[in-house]
């Protein structure tokens, strides 16, 4: 199976040449978590209820402090992206649908249709003119905006074909090129609005669970479900290095989540066991192993954070890592070292880095109901944002970042204020 090639004139308008990155660490080296100590469970109290003491469902008064819901889908959202410039959300279901939405009134814009089963992806292309959405029957659909006097009008344009299951999708940062993971062990690469596959990459040996473009548009990074990440050029079918799980150096068994550096040198892979790895993308090569989530608990999701002003030694950088231990770590790339700790009550699903120029704030959703606004440079709990009545599967900013739009496995898409 292969797709079609990149015309060089064609590709070069959209990746760039640049300088060759260097990477400031060349040593790997594990660290712990630094004396980092949990919550008692005096503290955290038994939230669950599970020792009998939880009253009837239909007894429990449940807080909402969003200002905006929407409640259309019928059954688990499992997706939420929003435009780049307009107050447009785009969610996903359980129930075969996306919609298109305004989030400031929770009027719906656009249905949208055609899958026959859960639509787990929705992604806005970076000039906000495509829409694209991915299900677990395999099929990518898109739509573009009608006219340009407003954002309300949108037409289906094209189905894309290939993968068996959709399990993500990127668009690339400059173009209307689009990227998509699935289960079968392949990647692939389209053009719109012609709908081209411009690649099929094919390299991984499991479900390909997470993946990204570099924030620089030339590289993308994949990863899988047996623990190998892969780095791609995206004009050419063979990657430029591959990790195995084989070296013992990066071993972290399934891979679940991945983030890259704002200056595209570094990766950052969590897994299904707690293990987390830095990778030099310039070398091909593990730089350091972060030990700060229990063993067994499934690293969710990875986001680096911009603590601008902090007086950051190094270009590493600080990301942020969360689990299904109800732990949110956040590291020092230049050192190394955690800074802090942040708890949630049950797994952490989804962590979002606030837009700038407030890129110090942290947004995390969780598995017991709630999503919290964080200060980053000091771990200081801001906001706590309640509503939903079941766990948070994903959330997303709003443009300009003052407000939050989250899709819970309650059905209901729930709007919220950042701070």
């Amino acid at each position: 199976m292969a797709g079609e090639r990149f015309e060089e004139d064609q590709i070069e308008e959209i990746l760039e040449g640049g300088d060759e990155f260097i990477d400031p660490n060349d040593v790997y080296i594990e660290f712990g978590d630094d004396g980092d100590h949990p919550m008692d469970e005096d503290e955290t109290g038994d939230q669950d209820g599970f020792d009998g003491s939880r009253p009837p469902e239909e007894d429990i008064v449940y807080e909402d402090n969003s200002f905006q819901h929407f409640p259309n889908h019928n059954g688990s959202v499992f997706a939420i992206s929003t435009h780049p410039s307009a107050t447009l959300a785009a969610s996903g279901g359980e129930d075969d649908l996306g919609y298109i939405w305004d989030y400031t009134t929770g009027e719906a814009v656009v249905k949208l249709t055609g899958h026959t089963d859960s639509v787990t992806s929705t992604a806005f292309s970076s000039d906000g003119e495509l829409i694209s959405t991915g299900g677990m029957d395999g099929k990518v659909r898109i739509w573009r905006r009608v006219g340009k006097e407003n954002w309300k009008t949108w037409e289906f344009l094209t189905e894309l074909q290939g993968p068996d299951e959709v399990t993500w999708l990127r668009w690339h940062p400059k173009g209307s090129i689009l990227l998509a993971g699935s289960n079968d062990t392949t990647v692939w690469l389209w053009q719109l609005p012609s709908g081209n596959t411009m690649q099929v990459f094919a390299g991984h040996t499991s479900a390909v669970q997470c993946g990204d473009w570099t924030p620089d548009g030339k590289r993308i990074v994949t990863a899988d479900a047996d623990g190998n990440l892969i780095y791609w050029d995206p004009r050419s079918p063979a990657p430029i290095f591959k990790l195995t799980s084989t070296d013992a150096r990066f071993d972290v068994e399934g891979i679940t989540s991945l983030a890259i550096n704002p200056a595209s040198t570094l990766a950052v892979v969590g897994g299904v066991n707690g293990g987390v790895r830095v990778v030099s993308l310039s070398k091909g090569e593990v730089v350091a192993a972060l030990a700060g989530h229990k063993e067994g608990e499934s690293v969710e999701s990875v986001v680096f954070v911009d603590l601008a002003g902090m007086g950051q030694v190094g270009t590493g950088g600080v990301v942020v890592t969360g689990g299904t231990d109800g732990k949110a770590c956040i590291w020092d790339l230049s050192t190394m070292r955690l800074r802090a700790t942040l708890e949630h009550e049950d797994a952490v699903t989804n962590l979002l880095s606030h837009p700038p120029p407030k890129s110090y704030l942290l947004l995390s959703a969780s598995a017991d109901n709630t999503l919290r606004t964080w200060d980053a440079r000091t771990g200081t709990l801001i906001r706590e944002h309640k509503g939903h009545q079941g766990p948070v599967l994903g959330a997303a900013f709003g443009a300009g970042g003052d407000t939050v739009i989250s899709a819970g496995d309650d059905g209901v898409c729930l709007v919220f204020h950042t701070e």
